[in-house]
C-alpha cells in the first residue's frame, strides 16, 4: 500500500483530539430487546491534528507534511500521546509487559500485540509500527538481545527468532509504537488572520490497516 515510513511531527500531534472508534450494528426487536454485532475485529482510531497547532510556524510545518503526503494518498506514522507504550503511561516499557504468544516448537515469526483488559474481558490489538529500537523481548522469562536472540521488522511489527521457541514457552515483549494513519481529507482550509486570533483549522487523520 502507499505508505511513507515517517512520523507526523510529535510536537504537533501533542494536544490533538482523538482516540478509538468502533462500528456496532444494532437491531431493536419487536419485544424491545436488542441484537448487537460488530463487523470490525479491531477498533479504528481518528484524530484531529489541527488542535495541535499553536503558531503559524506549526501550521506551515503541518501543511508541508500534508503536501509531501499528497493529501490522502500516502499513509504515515502518528504518535498517540495517550497510548503509545506497552505499559502504563507513567512507566518505561520492559520485556515482560505483554504476552504476545506461546511457543509451539514450529513458528519462528510472531506479531507484536497489546492486550487491553477490563472486568475480566480482553482485547488484543496488533501493533504494526513499533518504534526503533524500543522493542525488548523475553523468552520463557529470559531477556534476549536484539540481533542475536531475535530480530524485529519495524515496518510491520513482526518479531523473528533464529529457532522456533519451545512448546509452551511464553514470549513477552515491551515496546513503544506509532499508529499507521492517513489524512482523512484532501483539503486544508485556514485563514491566517483567523488562526492568529485563535481559530484552529480541522485536519482530520484516520487509522489505516497495514
Amino acid at each position: 500500500m502507499n505508505f511513507h515510513d515517517i512520523r507526523f511531527p510529535a510536537s504537533l500531534s501533542f494536544g490533538a483530539l482523538g482516540g478509538p472508534e468502533r462500528r456496532t450494528e444494532i437491531v431493536t426487536l419487536a419485544n424491545g430487546f436488542e441484537e448487537r454485532n460488530s463487523p470490525w475485529a479491531q477498533s479504528r482510531r481518528r484524530y484531529d491534528a489541527g488542535l495541535g497547532m499553536r503558531s503559524l510556524d506549526d501550521l506551515a510545518e503541518a501543511v508541508a507534511f500534508f503536501e509531501a503526503r499528497q493529501g490522502q494518498l500516502y499513509g504515515f506514522r502518528w504518535k498517540d500521546w495517550t497510548d503509545y507504550k506497552s505499559c502504563a503511561p507513567s512507566e518505561r516499557p520492559g520485556p515482560y509487559d505483554q504476552l504476545i504468544a506461546t511457543g509451539d516448537d514450529v513458528r519462528t515469526v510472531f506479531e507484536l500485540v497489546k492486550l487491553y483488559t477490563s472486568g475480566g474481558h480482553s482485547h488484543r490489538r496488533r501493533i504494526s509500527k513499533p518504534i526503533a529500537p524500543s522493542v525488548s523481548i523475553a523468552l520463557d522469562g529470559d531477556e534476549l538481545v536484539e540481533g542475536e536472540g531475535f530480530s524485529v521488522d519495524y515496518a510491520t511489527g513482526l518479531v523473528s527468532f533464529p529457532d522456533a521457541p519451545p512448546l509452551g514457552a511464553p514470549i513477552t515483549a515491551g515496546f513503544e509504537f506509532d499508529v499507521p494513519v492517513r489524512f482523512d481529507t484532501d483539503r486544508i482550509a485556514v485563514s491566517y488572520a483567523g488562526f492568529e486570533a485563535g481559530e484552529i483549522p480541522a485536519i482530520p487523520v484516520v487509522e489505516v490497516r497495514v
